[in-house]
């Protein structure tokens, strides 16, 4: 289950960096195998043959999409969700005949 972040709040320097917690969607790779891990509004993704390894690396690709523009783009870019929902949905069945 994902949980939301809050939203960075406004500090004398523009955003609160010091946020702990990040909304990570981790998405199987059903043909493949393996994981990939996101957040959401960043863009920065980890790949692994398990969900650790796939956040671990997501931990490596954020480090280094700070190192070239900076926390304040990347805290300026989250956003945290409305809501999160899991749908039964049949894609075929929204396909017309």
């Amino acid at each position: 289950m994902a949980s939301s972040c809050p939203k960075p709040s406004r500090g004398s320097r523009g955003y609160n960096l010091s946020l702990k917690r990040l909304t990570v969607e981790i998405i199987p790779d059903l043909e493949q195998g393996g994981f990939t891990a996101r957040v959401p509004d960043i863009p920065a993704y980890g790949e692994g043959e398990t969900e650790e390894e796939a956040i671990t690396d997501l931990r490596e690709a954020l480090r280094a999409y700070i190192e070239a523009f900076g926390i304040e783009d990347a805290v300026a870019r989250l956003n945290p969700p409305s809501s999160l929902r899991q749908l039964d949905l049949e894609l075929q069945d929204l396909v017309r005949a």
